[in-house]
């Protein structure tokens, strides 16, 4: 189903599983959105960005962001004529937002709670 664009959220005990090697000790997943190639982590300390690159996807890029520097973020949700909604993430230090698109699968206000569960610590 990603292929054809639909997103979709991960088990967390499954992502937990999957990707154990990026996890410390004690660290948890509390959720996981798989966004065609790419993956979002959202654990109890941090959010992981997993990119896939390349036609294989066997060279990836994992970006760890610490909740205490995410200095704001924006949700903008799909429309009638744009049907993906999007996520937009900005760090401390960086002029740049970290952009992230949602298709129909993901529900926007869910990842947007989680979001605000972890940064409002």
């Amino acid at each position: 189903m990603a292929l054809f664009g639909n997103a979709h959220t991960v088990d967390p005990a499954k992502a937990e599983r999957d990707y154990a090697r990026l996890l410390g000790q004690g660290e948890q997943v509390h959720a996981a959105y798989l966004l065609i190639r790419d993956t979002i982590l959202f654990t109890d300390r941090r959010l992981i960005l997993i990119d896939k690159q390349g036609i294989t996807g066997k060279k990836v890029e994992y970006h760890s962001v610490p909740y205490r520097s995410i200095t704001h973020f924006s949700v903008e949700t799909a429309g009638h004529f744009d049907l993906d909604a999007e996520l937009k993430i900005w760090i401390s230090g960086t002029a740049a937002p970290i952009e992230k698109t949602f298709t129909k699968g993901v529900d926007i206000y869910e990842v947007q709670a989680i979001l605000t569960q972890f940064v409002a610590r």
